[in-house]
């Protein structure tokens, strides 16, 4: 990237947090809408959304990051390109639609480390707030994506291997 690239950010907030996606990863922003629920899924994934004809896997970001996940007026659902389909993502609030500059978003702390820093891409300081862009595609370890895959996969058509 050179310095002169701009970056949107779509941005929401968490438990008072900031974070941001990148809104070329953004598809659309939903109201609150309450999944079919999945059997033996795990505790992050809320269920199945029906969204444009297909079932999309809807994630509780809060619960994922381990903070109170109460449902209010301003929850919404960011629905992202994820792996080459589709991703619900549940959120306290989307606050704006963030222009920066690339240099703006610096590169996580060597003090991130662990679980934390594979899905933070950067940090903005804009405002006196703090941003942290999230790795979409990260967002998931290879565990969870399987546990999200099964889970999702509807049942009589488990995969075969040949």
């Amino acid at each position: 990237m050179s310095t002169g690239d701009d970056v949107q950010l779509v941005t929401f907030r968490i438990a008072g947090q900031d974070f941001a996606f990148n809104i070329f990863q953004v598809e659309r922003i939903l109201r609150y809408d309450t999944p079919a629920p999945l059997p033996k899924a795990p505790d992050f994934l809320e269920g199945i959304l029906q969204y444009q004809g297909t079932a999309v896997p809807l994630i509780d970001l809060r619960k994922r990051l381990g903070v109170p996940a109460p449902l209010r007026e301003e929850t919404r659902i960011v629905v992202l390109q994820w792996d080459g389909s589709k991703l619900g993502i549940v959120v306290d609030a989307v606050t704006e639609v963030l222009q920066v500059v690339a240099t703006e978003v610096t590169a996580p702390p060597a003090i991130v480390k662990g679980l934390a820093a594979e899905y933070i891409t950067g940090f903005i300081v804009k405002d006196g707030r703090t941003i942290i862009v999230l790795n979409t595609g990260r967002l998931l370890n290879s565990q969870e994506k399987l546990a999200l895959e099964t889970a999702v996969q509807p049942t009589g058509q488990e995969k075969t291997t040949a």
